[in-house]
């Protein structure tokens, strides 16, 4: 209890300093280089602060001057996916990576580098169209008329929406994608189309199936998941699932849309509709 008797201040941690290297790339098809830069960090730091300070400080650990680093971020809570990179040979989001946990000693060193299965646009962005195009392939929406008030929607029950709700968290980072040995880098647009799809959309697949309304689109979905880069693709490596910051259980659903597209390969090979 307070008496009125001025308390003193728990003491900061004094600030200390580690190494972080970035690899750099001044633009598409550029080569990349790894820079080095000593950094103060305070506790509690992550890895987008780190990147703002040297963005402010664009020195190197050699003393040579550079330019700002470039990396993709939004939210800083991990919800918006964009700032995915890989963070000492594992891709996760750099929002909610503590510089306390990946480096906890005076010195150590942090590498910094972009994902690979996506084109470098410049340093640590990527261009991740690729992954909203297979979005796109599956349909990966509710099929609604927003202009107008249509009343009320379908009754859910609470076992159905816990489970869409899991499914719902997926932020299209592309953690799943960089960790799958069968999505491989495409560059190609023309291409997009017959190579795997990912884990990604074949889970959003299951979620808007699994939508009252969104399965309107069901048999569409099931049609691009049974074609050439769908749901068969898969190797199951199960990488996807431990990588994913969400916990979505996405070989579950890899296994939940297999069952589901074998089943609707069989009614359309005896004429039967869904």
């Amino acid at each position: 209890m307070n008496n009125g008797t001025p308390t003193a201040s728990k003491p900061r941690s004094a600030a200390r300093s580690i190494t972080v290297r970035i690899k750099r790339c001044d633009g598409p098809g550029k080569p990349a280089r790894f820079e080095s830069f000593k950094v103060p960090v305070e506790p509690g730091a992550n890895i987008i602060s780190v990147l703002q300070w040297i963005a402010a400080h664009p020195t190197t650990d050699g003393g040579q001057r550079t330019t700002p680093p470039v990396w993709d971020s939004g939210c800083l809570e991990e919800v918006c996916g964009a700032c995915t990179m890989v963070i000492n040979g594992k891709v996760r989001q750099s929002c909610s990576a503590l510089i306390d946990d990946l480096a906890p000693a005076e010195g150590d060193t942090i590498t910094l580098e972009p994902m690979t299965k996506f084109p470098v646009m410049r340093d640590l962005m990527v261009d991740r169209s690729r992954l909203f195009h297979n979005l796109r392939r599956v349909k990966a929406w509710v099929p609604i008329d927003g202009t107008y008030n249509q009343g009320s929607g379908p009754r859910e029950s609470p076992e159905k929406q816990e489970v869409r709700y899991t499914l719902s968290t997926c932020m299209s980072c592309g953690c799943c994608l960089e960790a799958c040995p069968q999505f491989t880098p495409e560059p190609d647009p023309a291409a997009w189309n017959t190579s795997f799809i990912g884990a990604h959309a074949i889970s959003q697949a299951r979620l808007f199936n699994l939508h009252d309304t969104g399965k309107e689109l069901a048999t569409q979905r099931l049609d691009a998941l049974s074609g050439p880069g769908g749901v068969s693709d898969c190797g199951n490596a199960q990488n996807c699932v431990k990588v994913c910051p969400k916990k979505i259980p996405l070989t579950e659903s890899i296994a939940a849309m297999g069952r589901a597209v074998t089943l609707h390969g069989v009614k359309r090979f005896f004429g039967v509709k869904d």
